[in-house]
């Protein structure tokens, strides 16, 4: 099981590039309830750098917290490129001091449709450049049966949090390597 620890150094990473490029970041997270800003602020020193986040776990949040019309989300998807870049737009308009913003809404499954099992969306947005989105199929790595053999709610809940972890390690590369991408500019 990927422990929360492992994914320190790319947070540390992400640190020194929000740093290097005099980025703040806020963050409007659904399927990672907070995790991504969570594991972000492990990092001494984020608090410069890391302006807050939106957790809107729910549509009705989604809804009314990021102002996401009910007929968009009806026509794409709450999983969908359309949600993702209206979330993250979302945080930077309501978030007078952040440069830069990350979404993500997804299905950690194990009981979503199949074709969405698994998926998620991340949404990046710069201020004054249209923001985009990038496709995440989340990862699990079921363990090897063992004498000890897992309940069917402990399985459930396994593959959760391995998708939790994947959803943001995922993320969290992406926001690194769109931020290089702005100190070799």
């Amino acid at each position: 099981m990927t422990k929360p620890e492992t994914l320190d150094p790319i947070a540390f990473r992400a640190f020194e590039l929000l740093r290097k490029t005099n980025q703040v970041l806020v963050t409007a997270e659904s399927c990672t309830a907070g995790l991504i800003a969570a594991t972000l602020a492990r990092v001494p020193g984020m608090s410069t750098v890391l302006a807050g986040g939106f957790v809107v776990y729910q549509i009705e949040s989604k809804v009314a917290w990021m102002n996401i019309s009910p007929a968009v989300i009806e026509q794409h998807g709450v999983v969908s490129s359309e949600v993702a870049q209206l979330m993250v737009d979302a945080a930077l308009r309501n978030t007078a001091h952040a440069t830069i913003s990350v979404s993500i809404t997804g299905h950690l499954g194990p009981d979503a449709p199949v074709d969405l099992d698994g998926i998620a969306w991340l949404g990046f947005a710069q201020r004054n450049y249209p923001c985009c989105s990038h496709k995440l199929h989340l990862q699990t790595t079921i363990p090897e049966p063992t004498s000890t053999t897992f309940t069917d709610s402990e399985q459930r809940l396994f593959i959760r949090h391995e998708r939790q972890q994947d959803a943001v390690r995922q993320s969290l590369s992406f926001l690194c390597k769109k931020l290089e991408s702005f100190h070799e500019h």
